[in-house]
């Protein structure tokens, strides 16, 4: 089967390798020609993912109709925000029996869309049976050098995810399967905005005490969140819930817990995100998130505070302060 792969950033990168080590015929496509050239003359993505040879076998293109051409299976590896345009380059072509698989995580702004329901929505001929969403905690840097990792593989249809677990699941690489995707997606996205929570705590000179109450009570907003949605509470226990937050509240390769360590040392998010090199999701999806919260009446105060110090510049004591203060509730109700 060819798979093609959107997104030549450090994900799409690690994954394309991956699937062509297989044996899949896979071709990775950039949105920049000049980018999609030096890829392929150089055999290796030292911008994003430094130090990992691409098999002779990956082809590299920049023409999006060559790569997804005769695909079985696309997989969407461009920021969440950029998927609506990347996929709109593809409406004119004929995809009913495609499988689509999205791997970024986030929450569309302006829509308050889940991934999921932007490609259905941009490709008509897609089914949302056809559609999975592959999450859970990978970091490409540990990946891409065959450390040990499990994933979720998500879908509506149970085949369908069955099927994306059979194309990636190696002896390194484990994939797990879930017919939630509403739950997977909610937790996917959500616990990027904790964990830029928990990189603000870490900024202020907090401790453990302080960043085990991020995680937890997050939990409690990505469950709130998911099931206001129709998810099952029981998903965000699972690997794109729980897994994947303790991994980015953590981890030092965490993009969206680097923001937030900025952030609680005081510098304002434009000067952060001017000096990165790849994109943290949880800012764009913080803005929708809160927005989407607001709407169906959820209880979001982790949220919202990080919302107001990355948005309106509230200090981060003060934001902190005012989590701390709020009426005292009983654990399970809030």
């Amino acid at each position: 089967m060819k798979i093609a792969v959107l997104g030549a950033g450090s994900w799409g990168t690690t994954l394309a390798v991956l699937l062509a080590e297989k044996g899949f015929q896979v071709d990775l496509w950039s949105h920049r020609k000049e980018f999609a050239r030096e890829l392929d003359c150089s055999r290796q993505n030292p911008r994003y993912l430094p130090g990992i040879r691409f098999p002779d076998s990956l082809h590299i293109a920049g023409d999006i109709s060559e790569v997804v051409e005769d695909a079985g299976m696309i997989i969407a590896a461009v920021p969440s925000q950029a998927l609506r345009e990347t996929l709109s380059l593809l409406c004119e072509l004929s995809l009913e029996e495609t499988i689509i698989v999205n791997v970024a995580k986030g929450i569309e702004l302006n829509t308050g869309k889940r991934l999921s329901e932007v490609i259905v929505e941009v490709l008509p001929d897609i089914s949302p049976e056809n559609v999975a969403a592959l999450y859970g905690p990978s970091h490409a840097e540990e990946v891409s050098r065959k450390q040990p990792t499990t994933v979720v593989a998500a879908s509506f249809l149970l085949e369908t995810a069955r099927k994306v677990q059979e194309v990636f699941h190696t002896s390194t690489f484990r994939v797990y399967v879930n017919t939630d995707i509403v739950g997977v997606e909610v937790a996917g996205s959500v616990k990027n905005i904790i964990a830029i929570a928990a990189g603000i705590s870490d900024g202020l000179g907090f401790g453990d005490n302080a960043k085990a109450a991020i995680i937890t009570r997050g939990l409690a907003e990505m469950s709130r969140l998911a099931v206001s949605l129709g998810g099952d509470p029981m998903t965000v226990s699972g690997l794109s819930g729980i897994g994947d937050l303790v991994v980015t509240c953590l981890s030092r390769h965490s993009r969206n817990r680097f923001v937030g360590e900025q952030i609680g040392k005081g510098k304002s998010l434009d000067d952060v995100v001017s000096h990165m090199e790849m994109f943290a999701e949880g800012v764009p999806t913080t803005k929708a998130v809160v927005t989407l919260s607001r709407k169906l009446g959820v209880d979001m105060p982790i949220t919202v505070a990080v919302y107001e110090m990355l948005f309106e510049n509230k200090p981060a004591e003060e934001a902190i302060l005012d989590l701390m203060t709020r009426e005292p509730k009983q654990e399970l109700e809030e």
